[in-house]
């Protein structure tokens, strides 16, 4: 395990505003506060934590079902809430390893609490910051058999690494050691639909120190360049394999603003 153990409570993190979201205890007044000011903008906030969350579990599903993946890599992992990808991974296949990364240390505490891999299975946490792929995929080698698929899965990830961060080639780096077979799996937030409380969002990150990238539904795709999508492409969150586990509903009108995709590297 590598990084600081300093848990930072002056700004909000992504990973305990997720958690506030969910309805979970594991977050700071400094999350909860800049996580209300977001329900101001838009008010399904929770509903886009738990769509989110849903959607990992139908790809999850239909990756060590219907593809046959037994090794997952998971970054930006998040405080552990039931169940979690190695539940559901190890549910459909006992076998099936995990590897979880976040930067958050309090994620690390949890993790270390929470995480229980099957018997026949294996999870493991390291900590690193997602803007280091070297050092993930080199700690992830240890546990993970790169010449084996691995599913690489960036749940609501990808929109606060912004393109001066290079998000792209991040994506790129982080599949390149894994073989051919390997799925992407993402989804994130976009302001295809509310342009303007989305741009305010983005100051409100901004002015807390968190970047935020929204990225439209071509932009999202872009990170899918050179591999197979699997049906139905890059689509709304509900849209995605609905057949496969639950859809959070939203109430009349209301639109679930992310984009989500799984595909294969051939």
């Amino acid at each position: 395990m590598t990084g600081h153990d300093a848990i930072d409570t002056s700004r909000p993190h992504p990973a305990r505003m997720y958690d506030w979201f969910l309805g979970g205890k594991d977050n700071y007044p400094v999350d909860e506060e800049m996580a209300r000011q977001l329900l101001q903008l838009n008010p399904l906030g929770r509903e886009m934590a738990k769509s989110n969350r849903a959607f990992m579990h139908r790809a999850t599903r239909w990756l060590g079902a219907d593809a046959g993946v037994r090794q997952y890599l998971d970054i930006g992992t998040g405080i552990p809430t039931e169940p979690n990808l190695h539940q559901i991974a190890q549910e459909v296949a006992p076998d099936s390893r995990v590897v979880y990364t976040d930067n958050d240390p309090i994620v690390l505490r949890h993790a270390e609490a929470l995480l229980r891999s099957s018997a026949e299975g294996l999870t493991e946490y390291v900590q690193a910051d997602a803007r280091e792929p070297d050092e993930i995929v080199e700690q992830a080698g240890r546990i993970l058999d790169f010449e084996k698929p691995v599913a690489l899965s960036l749940i609501a990830l990808l929109h606060f690494v912004p393109d001066e961060d290079g998000a792209y080639e991040l994506v790129q780096k982080l599949l390149e050691p894994l073989a051919s077979g390997s799925y992407l799996v993402i989804s994130h937030t976009t302001g295809d639909f509310d342009p303007e409380n989305s741009k305010k969002a983005q100051e409100l990150y901004k002015a807390k120190g968190v970047p935020l990238a929204l990225r439209s539904r071509e932009e999202v795709g872009r990170f899918f360049d050179g591999l197979e999508l699997v049906e139905p492409g890059v689509s709304m969150v509900a849209e995605w394999h609905p057949e496969l586990g639950e859809v959070v509903p939203v109430p009349d009108g209301g639109i679930i603003a992310g984009y989500v995709g799984v595909a294969r590297k051939p």
